[in-house]
């Protein structure tokens, strides 16, 4: 797996070129994504800011040593949690225990919190305070919840927010507080997680394509291959590489490619300060008209000010 550094601002940032590899990569927040907390058992961002850097459309991925809770607060999110695929609409949650393979797409207007935290401080409170030996990855919205589990939905939600408070301020008691959370944030997870449904599994040749695809598009999103060369590559027809991709992702196969390429072009304006002209470039276009037209129809904005509007915020 190749890392490239972004700069923005004043603070640096690590983030992935592209996932080109079949094993399923690790990610340590700290590392990937903002060095600062490097060595820091415990992560907080928001939702939208993780989009901005990965993507609306997260490849399969895993964190070793490392809890993941993603809780959405605004929007919809199409998750796998190893070969499972749930579809939930916000508010909702999905927990990763360790080493779990999961990915995900959201919608462009998902809001919500994501917490990271380091196995250590989860399984004390896992199997010495709430008797848990064992966690499965967990995926929940709550519209899946009758009455007598919708509180514990709301504490969840506020505890998560209380967090994100004491995380970006630097107050008194902060590692306490934080791990007081923390505490209570898993205490009714574990609550909610009596209300999960039993797993139905997707078909596993359908799922391997599917990933698959992604791989190929990591790999081919710049050389901008035609639809007929991803499917020939996958040994399938286009309308059968079509059909899977709406029926596991709810998205045509021509989109999951457009969204990577402004993805990636949404990245370089951002985190680099690369002339526009010369990301089309970068990106396959050969004429930096047909790129603005591309970028302005894909994402609601021209590419200068796209990149204007997020250095004014």
């Amino acid at each position: 797996m190749k890392f490239v550094v972004y700069r923005v601002k004043n603070y640096t940032f690590h983030g992935l070129e592209g996932m080109k590899t079949p094993i399923i990569p690790n990610l340590h927040m700290g590392e990937v994504y903002d060095q600062r907390y490097a060595g820091e058992e415990i992560h907080y961002e928001a939702q939208a800011k993780l989009a901005n850097f990965f993507g609306q459309n997260m490849p399969p991925h895993r964190h070793d040593r490392f809890f993941q809770l993603h809780f959405f607060t605004k929007g919809t999110v199409r998750v796998f949690l190893d070969d499972v695929k749930y579809i939930c609409q916000a508010p909702a949650f999905f927990l990763t225990p360790p080493s779990v393979a999961h990915s995900f797409i959201t919608d462009p207007g998902c809001e919500g919190h994501v917490l990271t935290i380091q196995q250590n401080i989860i399984w004390p409170i896992l199997q010495v305070d709430l008797k848990v030996q064992h966690i499965n990855p967990i995926c929940l919205h709550t519209a899946q919840l009758n009455d007598s589990y919708q509180y514990d939905f709301q504490v969840l939600e506020k505890a998560l927010a209380q967090l994100k408070y004491e995380f970006e301020n630097n107050k008194q008691g902060k590692s306490f507080a934080l791990k007081t959370l923390i505490s209570l944030i898993f205490l009714h997870v574990m609550r909610l997680a009596e209300a999960v449904p039993p797993r139905i599994r997707n078909g596993c040749h359908d799922l391997a394509i599917f990933r698959k695809f992604n791989e190929l598009i990591e790999s081919h999103y710049d050389q901008h291959w035609s639809l007929h060369q991803y499917a020939e590559h996958l040994a399938i027809t286009e309308t059968r590489l079509n059909d899977i991709c709406r029926r596991l992702a709810s998205v045509s196969s021509k989109k999951l490619i457009y969204d990577r390429q402004i993805q990636e072009a949404k990245r370089l304006l951002i985190f680099t300060d690369t002339a526009i002209n010369a990301i089309g470039y970068q990106l396959g276009f050969k004429d930096p008209a047909y790129f603005s037209r591309f970028f302005q129809r894909h994402a609601e904005a021209s590419p200068s000010e796209y990149r204007q509007l997020y250095l004014q915020q």
